[in-house]
């Protein structure tokens, strides 16, 4: 018998915390993750109300001794980053909070082993070896809890049933098939009760298929496709869902930074198997920072452009105004791009924040290498074809600014059109060309919040609250603030920790040399 004396019991409900849904579907979702990284074929859930017990079963590698011994380690883990969607066994962890107790037997070759597991006070769990039940037959995992409420959702079916479609649409969907081939050769199928699920593609009257691709690539790097419905969606059905590896990491419009003019009828998916690399560490969501976080912003600026362009073909496309920004803020956004411009030479994780217009006219140099995981070459979000099929004629070149115009469609055309877009993720070199930015000022209100201003996306918003900006507006330097502000939320993007001070210092020199440049501009 083994045990762990850390206060336990605060530890698992800090990790049940970090998760935005409910502790049972954390638990639930967490498990097939895990399930999926061990190569499984097979996901078996089996659902006893009159025991209050719930079985997960898979077909993966399964543990050998050592490993299984880790595993009840709270705080252990064989994971590398990037390379799966599940999180160091955190549901069997957090369903030490609803179980009387968890019994977790695996099976690797001549490996068969069985243990069960409890959450005996605060400070104590411990586990101790127990002969298999016979629950793996010849390889894999199985997990077996003992709920301690007789009514938890983990032994509804609708509800098992319905987590698995909301975060594992992307298994469930034959439109995305092709693109997880090369992650599930031979697929994935969940059985509950007895039943498999069944693959369901979407009914909607309008669809349109979306691809992005790498430079040099043949297959789509993410692929998936929008929908519009006539009467409004099902609420968990609504906006674009970004996925990779099967797992649904964001749904919604929020993430993407364009919304439709009906949001309630159009709704998507898109699967980017790339993106595994960018994930946090507890799967949930995508790092903004570094160059995992530049992986992200370039597939999500592609993705972006892609899907802007088959909204304005649908007529669907919110024509955003000019936005409300106070007018100290405007010369800091006209100064934006070249200051971006002027540091991307210095801070090449930049890149990711400046745009290269559809047709590949304008690109931004990366100074130094490559970022890890990317292809050289210049950031681009434009229309392509499949490599294999020749563009149609009738289908129009692509603009110099802005988003490109609808074809006209051929009234004989069997099938839409796929919405692709092409990234190139940053080059180390290359000839110095203007570039259009893609970063925006706002303000929210966030009194107990320290900071200045922060990143999200590809918006800088400036915290209105925050006493120095009340201060600045006083003194009539709201326009230095911004600046300051602004530059304090690029910097966790642009550089490691102990060089943003260097980072800050460099962007307002810029943006100081902006000034003349303007001038210089005006007299001629």
């Amino acid at each position: 018998m083994g045990e762990t004396r850390v206060d336990l019991l605060h530890l698992l409900e800090d990790l049940r915390d970090a998760y935005p849904g409910a502790a049972e579907e954390t638990i639930l979702t967490e498990v097939v993750a895990n399930s999926l990284d061990s190569g499984a074929t097979a996901v078996t859930i089996a659902i006893d109300p009159a025991r209050a017990t719930l079985t997960i079963v898979d077909d993966g590698v399964g543990m050998r001794r050592r490993d299984l011994a880790r595993y009840h380690d709270v705080a252990a883990t064989t994971k590398a980053r990037g390379e799966g969607i599940g999180f160091a066994g955190v549901g069997i962890k957090i369903g030490l909070l609803v179980s009387e107790e968890v019994l977790t037997e695996t099976r690797l070759g001549k490996h068969h082993l069985a243990t069960v597991w409890r959450l005996a006070s605060r400070h104590r769990a411990p586990w101790k070896w127990v002969p298999p039940p016979g629950l793996v037959a010849e390889h894999g995992t199985a997990v077996r809890l003992q709920l301690k409420n007789p009514l938890s959702p983990l032994l509804d079916p609708g509800f098992i049933e319905g987590a698995l479609w909301r975060h594992f649409q992307p298994l469930l969907d034959p439109a995305l098939t092709d693109i997880l081939t090369a992650h599930y050769p031979r697929g994935v199928r969940f059985v509950v009760n007895g039943r498999p699920l069944a693959q369901e593609g979407s009914q909607a009257p309008e669809r349109a298929p979306i691809a992005v691709r790498l430079a040099r690539k043949r297959r789509p790097s993410a692929s998936g496709y929008l929908i519009r419905d006539r009467l409004p969606l099902a609420e968990e059905r609504r906006g674009l869902a970004i996925s990779t590896f099967g797992k649904v990491i964001k749904r919604g419009w929020d993430w993407l930074g364009i919304t439709p003019s009906s949001p309630e009828r159009v709704a998507g998916l898109i699967e980017a198997p790339a993106l595994a690399q960018a994930l946090t560490l507890s799967k949930a969501d995508f790092i903004r920072a570094g160059a995992r976080g530049a992986i992200y912003l370039a597939y999500r600026k592609a993705i972006q452009e892609a899907v802007a362009r088959q909204l304005a073909v649908w007529g669907d496309l919110r024509e955003a105004g000019e936005p409300a920004h106070r007018r100290a803020a405007r010369p800091v956004e006209r100064d934006l791009e070249a200051v971006l411009l002027d540091l991307a030479d210095e801070f090449p994780l930049l890149a990711a924040l400046v745009e290269r217009r559809a047709g590949g006219q304008r690109a931004l140099p990366m100074g130094g290498g490559p970022v890890e995981g990317q292809r050289p070459g210049g950031l681009v979000a434009g229309p392509a074809q499949p490599a294999a099929e020749p563009q149609p004629a009738h289908v129009a070149p692509p603009a110099t600014e802005g988003p490109e115009e609808p074809g006209a469609p051929e009234p004989a055309a069997p099938e839409p059109l796929p919405r692709e877009a092409t990234v190139e993720l940053p080059s180390p070199r290359g000839p110095r060309r203007p570039a259009r930015y893609g970063l925006s000022i706002q303000f929210e209100q966030r009194p107990d919040d320290p900071e200045l201003a922060r990143l999200v996306e590809t918006t800088v918003w400036v915290n209105e609250a925050h006493p120095a900006y009340r201060r600045a507006v006083a003194s009539r330097s709201e326009g230095y603030h911004i600046a300051v502000a602004s530059a304090m939320a690029l910097a966790p993007l642009a550089v490691e920790p102990d060089e943003e001070h260097a980072f800050v210092t460099a962007f307002l020199a810029s943006w100081g040399a902006a000034l003349d440049r303007r001038k210089g501009r005006g007299r001629r």
